[in-house]
């Protein structure tokens, strides 16, 4: 009962000047509300994707900005909206911080159906912004029970596959980010809400990307070897579980493939790869 108060009080002083009625629209499948300025409304769900109330930001804020992207009702404000997101990687609280990469994903889903909708130069200052925030994001919790999901990891592994098909000459430098994400030696949290599957994920979706040779999708597992080098008994480190953990899941997607797109060109040698790391925990592997 006493989050659930909090999270009232969380939201009504958010957005104490905001002029639609979001928990209506929210019952009401979030239909377009046509008579609140474009303008307006974009400042208003930046706002609410900074809230600290999960209800604001997630239930409301991000469900409504994702579902009116893919509706095509946001396509004049793509380009506003993607400089919001980015603003957000430099905001002080990590709700905001971690929720940026999930309005990159939509924005850039939504410009691979309406090429030119975001200027190249845009995509790359914005890729830019991302790449020196993600390996660097201190907080890598998937849940906490005030704040609700927060997802930096996953969320940002989205926004790097979405980057991954925007940017196709920078494909092995996205790989290489993902890595140093997966082997962050500081890290404080174990992937404990499937960060680890998600980052396989958007590893496998990249390798999916025509182009790469197999010493680009295989290059970037040099990242977590480096970080194991000299491991040996006692209890394993967070940051070397976080490594295990997705190995492992990328292990069985390239060896499964993907609902979406199949096997990768290289599964093969990036399953081998991969597997020799998982020797080092598990020399029982075959």
């Amino acid at each position: 009962m006493a989050q659930r108060v909090m999270v009232a009080r969380w939201g009504a002083d958010a957005l104490p000047h905001a002029r639609i009625d979001w928990a209506r629209l929210a019952t009401t499948g979030f239909p377009f509300p046509t008579e609140t300025p474009v303008r307006e409304l974009i400042d208003e769900l930046a706002a609410m994707l900074s809230s600290p109330d999960p209800v604001v930001r997630d239930d409301h804020g991000y469900t409504a900005t994702a579902q009116w992207v893919r509706e095509g009702r946001l396509d004049g404000q793509l380009t506003a909206l993607g400089e919001a997101a980015v603003a957000r990687f430099d905001h002080p609280e990590v709700q905001a911080r971690s929720f940026a990469p999930l309005v990159l994903r939509c924005v850039l889903t939504r410009r691979q159906e309406m090429p030119g909708a975001v200027d190249q130069a845009t995509v790359q200052r914005w890729y830019a912004a991302f790449a020196r925030w993600y390996p660097a994001e201190p907080d890598a919790r998937g849940w906490d029970d005030r704040l609700g999901w927060l997802h930096a990891v996953a969320h940002g592994a989205d926004a790097a596959a979405a980057f991954a098909r925007a940017l196709p000459e920078h494909r092995a430098d996205i790989l290489d980010l993902c890595a140093r994400r997966i082997a962050a030696v500081d890290a404080e949290q174990r992937y404990l809400q499937l960060e680890d599957a998600r980052l396989a994920r958007a590893i496998a979706g990249i390798l999916l990307e025509p182009g790469l040779t197999e010493a680009e999708a295989t290059g970037w597992l040099d990242v977590p070897a480096k970080a194991l080098e000299g491991g040996g008994p006692g209890p394993v480190p967070v940051w070397a579980f976080n490594i295990f953990a997705t190995l492992q899941a990328l292990h069985v997607q390239l060896t499964r493939g993907l609902v979406d797109g199949g096997v990768p060109p290289h599964a093969q040698a990036v399953a081998d790869r991969a597997l020799e790391l998982l020797r080092l925990p598990c020399p029982w592997l075959a």
